[in-house]
């Protein structure tokens, strides 16, 4: 995981960058994140086109071409390390007002109830609205 930037109460933001995150990042947050992050991830490959022809040299720069293409996934974490909430927003944290940013709590809960202040910290970090209408995506009203 590489740091982000740092949220109200102690906790941090940091980036999801391999599969294994990815998986445990679901496995203690009980919800899906592993699946997105792996069906992006293809979706990026599948975009790669390498500069050299020769076989071996053909993934130099893939790493840095998924990094780029691929949406951001998140993880809130408080000061012992444990996950609080996971998001997902477009690829470079650039706005894009056709993506839909992904934001979510422990078991698809609302993370906006007890974490609205470190979402709002990280929106700022990126230059996004983070709004709770558009990125929960399991509102009940």
């Amino acid at each position: 995981m590489k740091y982000v930037c740092d949220a109200p109460g102690g906790n941090t933001w940091f980036r999801i960058e391999t599969e294994a995150e990815a998986a445990r990042e679901s496995d203690e947050m009980r919800h899906a994140v592993e699946k997105f992050f792996r069906k992006e991830q293809e979706k990026a490959t599948q975009t790669f086109q390498p500069l050299s022809k020769v076989f071996f040299e053909q993934e130099i720069g893939l790493k840095a071409h998924i990094q780029r293409e691929m949406p951001l996934f998140l993880t809130l974490r408080d000061d012992e390390g444990n996950p609080l909430v996971t998001a997902m927003l477009p690829p470079g944290g650039q706005d894009d007002r056709s993506f839909r940013p992904i934001i979510v709590g422990m078991a698809n809960a609302d993370p906006y109830v007890d974490h609205a202040d470190a979402i709002k910290a990280l929106g700022q970090h990126f230059g996004l609205a983070l709004e709770r209408g558009r990125c929960y995506p399991y509102r009940r009203d």
